[in-house]
């Protein structure tokens, strides 16, 4: 189960973009309300959620991804459910993908520490202990950074590769009609 989690003030390309290039690759994924099922996005577009926060089984978990967004990512990071959910995959070598200014929490959880990341510009120092890269999306070891909504996809087709390998993300993205 892939858990993408909201929060009110989550950047809606950067979050609904991951759900719905996963969803097209035929992969397992749940919207995850944090602070209710009905979130708002950080440009006023209401989301209905699949699952509560209190709904979100760890045991379940193959991935969980957070988008940026402001205020989103700090609602994020004050949920002991999302704080849950990442120390579950840490520990558990399940993956996690945060984009845009939310790893910034993984940083403040010093997840990063040694890694190659990226984020949004302005949030490098929240990246406490990383290798910190220009690249729009970086992978190193099960932890998945991508700097900001204009590269959404590239970000989410990456997820696609990594759970179901480079040739159904390739399709996948022909599909899409992506410039290239």
């Amino acid at each position: 189960m892939i858990y993408v989690f909201l929060a009110d003030g989550f950047e809606e390309i950067e979050g609904l973009t991951a759900v719905d290039v996963l969803r097209r690759a035929e992969l397992e994924v749940k919207t995850v309300g944090v602070g209710g099922r009905t979130v708002t996005g950080s440009h006023g577009i209401q989301v209905g959620t699949d699952l509560s926060e209190q709904e979100v089984e760890p045991s379940e978990i193959e991935m969980i991804v957070l988008p940026g967004g402001m205020p989103g990512t700090l609602h994020l990071e004050r949920s002991e459910v999302v704080q849950t959910a990442i120390d579950f995959c840490a520990a558990n070598g399940r993956w996690i993908a945060a984009i845009c200014a939310a790893p910034s929490i993984l940083g403040h959880k010093g997840l990063l520490d040694g890694r190659e990341a990226t984020c949004f510009p302005g949030f490098e120092e929240q990246l406490t202990g990383a290798r910190v890269s220009e690249s729009y999306v970086c992978v190193d070891g099960k932890f998945v950074t991508g700097r900001g909504m204009g590269v959404a996809l590239d970000f989410a087709l990456k997820l696609v590769e990594l759970l179901k390998g480079k040739e159904r993300a390739a399709t996948l993205e022909a599909s899409l009609q992506c410039k290239g």
